[in-house]
């Protein structure tokens, strides 16, 4: 081993307990002192696939965090694709003056390339494998969304983390958004009372079809790509089938490598607000849709929804279509005493709180409200920012988008594809982690609480009370009750 990297790793770690961190809005992080580094002391970092979004932000992004002084060194590129190394490798040698180490495996960079993390932004079905070889080799990881293609994947990924101790984020930038901490505290302290509902959305429109905008090229070949090693065959992520520049390149409309919509649009917005509300696993999820304009050879619908129902005794929906985009319906969470309406897209400079009637409220001092937020020019460059802080302190829960909310979002998302594609709905154990298909349980636990007078339940954090969440008793329900014998009831 070479004995420059644990120095390397106790310098990151003591010169963060030095320096000390301070937090701003929620989990984003800001050293307080600057710390003087060296190469030598810098997170050394390796990029596993460097084409599509892995150079398009996580090259370019680190490659500007490195430029402006952050503590790191990009180091080392790998890609089955030899342009995609060879533009990965040159872009980071132009702007850092860097020699970058060049890879088809990733595995033979971990061995050879002397690393303290990895970017990993290849197909989803590769993300899991990739992420656990790399957090049980001692790396921190930084791996885009969706954090891994199947439910049973997310968990195993859980896991691995909180063993290891390693800092890991996962790409769904717009968790680096105040926003969702702000929207968090006001729910908690009861402003919208009882919370019971979010609802957002992901529309988007092409003359093509969705996906289709990736550009195939003339050297997309299998001299140029590695094509089993691309599939993982030898690794049982991917049964062996001819190489095809579609799919390729294209990958996210086909079942075997990617889920459509659903890990790559409706992940952003279910995680954003499972960080906003704090929920995370689903207790029942159903999903709809079909494929009902872009027969153009795709698995993956183009019409979607998944319905989620929670243990706290929330509802969350997601919903879009990928063949139109100017009436998309309005983000939002829905509780007893008000709403919070953000609007539509990823960019807030505020959000509206809508309350409901005095009549309800017992509250005539509620007024609608616009309640300003912090904007974020960049968030993938902001997101890779609050990694390195987190990297830096060594701590990973510094990170705004950890594995356990990663794979609740993942878990919420999957289980509606999978409930589409089998006709299905599906219940998520939040204690044992297991999946189940629906039965008769989850309505008639309602109705068992509803028959004892139990109190609502809330959302983790929740510091209100009975606020927005208790029914007023009408003097003339005394009046209610079975006749037993014939007698009327006494209360």
């Amino acid at each position: 081993m070479n004995p420059e990297k644990p120095s390397r790793r106790h310098f990151i770690k003591s010169s963060a307990a030095t320096a000390g961190v301070a937090t701003l809005a929620g989990k984003q992080t800001k050293l307080v002192a600057a710390q003087t580094t060296t190469a030598n002391n810098k997170i050394r970092i390796g990029f596993i696939g460097t084409g599509g979004r892995g150079f398009g932000a996580h090259v370019t992004r680190m490659t500007k965090h490195q430029v402006n002084g952050e503590p790191v060194e990009l180091v080392a590129v790998c890609d089955v694709f030899n342009e995609n190394r060879d533009k990965a490798a040159d872009h980071i040698k132009k702007n850092t003056g860097n020699d970058v180490q060049k890879y088809e495996d990733y595995r033979d960079m971990f061995a050879k390339a002397n690393l303290d993390a990895v970017c990993i932004g290849t197909p989803d079905h590769w993300h899991a494998k990739q992420t656990i070889d790399a957090l049980e080799q001692g790396l921190h990881v930084y791996c885009e969304k969706p954090m891994t293609k199947t439910v049973e994947e997310a968990i195993d990924v859980m896991r691995t983390w909180k063993r290891s101790g390693k800092v890991m984020q996962v790409g769904v930038q717009s968790t680096s958004l105040p926003v969702w901490n702000q929207i968090n505290e006001l729910l908690t302290a009861g402003q919208l009372g009882k919370v019971l509902m979010y609802q957002t959305e992901f529309f988007r429109n092409s003359a093509q079809g969705q996906w289709r905008y990736y550009k195939l090229t003339p050297q997309m070949t299998p001299k140029n790509i590695n094509w089993k090693k691309w599939l993982g065959v030898d690794e049982g992520l991917a049964e062996y089938e001819d190489f095809d520049r579609a799919i390729y390149r294209q990958w996210r409309r086909f079942w075997p490598y990617g889920s459509g919509m659903f890990t790559d649009l409706f992940v952003h917005r279910t995680t954003t607000m499972l960080k906003g509300t704090g929920l995370r696993f689903p207790g029942r999820v159903v999903g709809a849709g079909g494929l009902y304009l872009e027969y153009d050879g795709r698995d993956v619908p183009d019409v979607a929804t998944v319905a989620a129902d929670f243990p706290e005794g929330v509802q969350g929906l997601v919903t879009a279509t990928m063949a139109c985009q100017n009436t998309p319906i309005r983000q939002l969470i829905r509780g007893h005493h008000g709403s919070f309406v953000l609007g539509t897209g990823e960019q807030f400079e505020g959000f509206d709180f809508i309350p409901e009637r005095p009549q309800v409220t017992r509250n005539s001092k509620l007024k609608e409200e616009r309640i300003p937020t912090e904007k974020v020019e960049d968030t993938t460059l902001t997101h890779f920012k609050n990694w390195i802080d987190a990297m830096t302190a060594d701590d990973p829960s510094l990170c705004n988008n950890d594995p356990e909310l990663g794979a609740a979002a993942i878990t919420t998302v999957i289980l509606g594809a999978r409930s589409y594609r089998e006709g299905k709905v599906f219940h998520f154990d939040d204690q044992s982690l297991t999946i189940h298909e629906g039965n008769s349980e989850w309505a008639s636990k309602w109705e068992e609480r509803s028959k004892r007078r139990d109190k609502p339940m809330h959302i983790r954090g929740w510091q209100a009370g009975d606020l927005g969440s208790t029914l007023e008793e009408p003097e003339y329900m005394k009046l209610a009750g079975p006749w037993t014998d014939g007698k009327e009831p006494t209360n």
